[in-house]
């Protein structure tokens, strides 16, 4: 059960309104999370505003979705494990095999295993990674921007996993469990 209150849809602040009205047509839903979020307009705009930007970067959305999902793992965040999962399968499609291999922070294409295993780095160290970490990213052939970007999709996730683990949001989404409890 929710240690913080996840109000209904139109019990959401005037402010909220028009943003949850645009998670549910992209979704078909609001989540527990973004009604959660909602409680605060500042706090649901914040979040939207950068998942929105970080959707139209470098990054394409199947990377996203494993950066996601290495993150809530690495986090022990189950809320964020069940909806990217959901997500990553049915929206982005990436296999059962690309889910458990995010989750893991790898992934079988080089290029993606070096985005996961670096923001596992950044996630683990708290940003303060080794030039030799940098390097291999760079080597995988991610450019300076594109390394921004990763972190601040490990940064949106860590976001959200703590705002989960802080409320112990209801998941919403098929159930998943992290493999360990962060």
């Amino acid at each position: 059960m929710s240690r913080l209150s996840i109000p209904a849809v139109a019990d959401a602040p005037a402010a909220s309104q028009p943003l949850l009205a645009a998670v549910h047509k992209k979704l078909g839903v609001v989540p527990n999370l973004m009604k959660l979020l909602g409680q605060s307009p500042a706090a649901l705009e914040g979040y939207l505003s950068l998942s929105g930007a970080l959707d139209k970067g470098a990054l394409d959305a199947k990377l996203r979705e494993s950066l996601a999902l290495a993150v809530a793992e690495f986090n022990g965040c189950d809320y964020c494990l069940a909806a990217h999962s959901y997500i990553g399968k049915n929206l982005v499609k990436l296999s059962d095999e690309q889910i458990a291999q995010a989750r893991d922070g790898r992934a079988a294409d080089a290029r993606n295993d070096a985005a996961l295993r670096f923001a596992q780095r950044v996630a683990g160290e708290r940003g303060r990674v080794q030039d030799a970490d940098i390097a291999a990213l760079r080597a995988a052939g991610f450019s300076d921007a594109e390394t921004v970007e990763i972190v601040l999709n490990v940064a949106l996730n860590v976001l959200t996993n703590y705002v989960n683990n802080v409320a112990h949001t209801d998941v919403d989404f098929p159930r998943v469990s992290a493999h360990t409890q962060a």
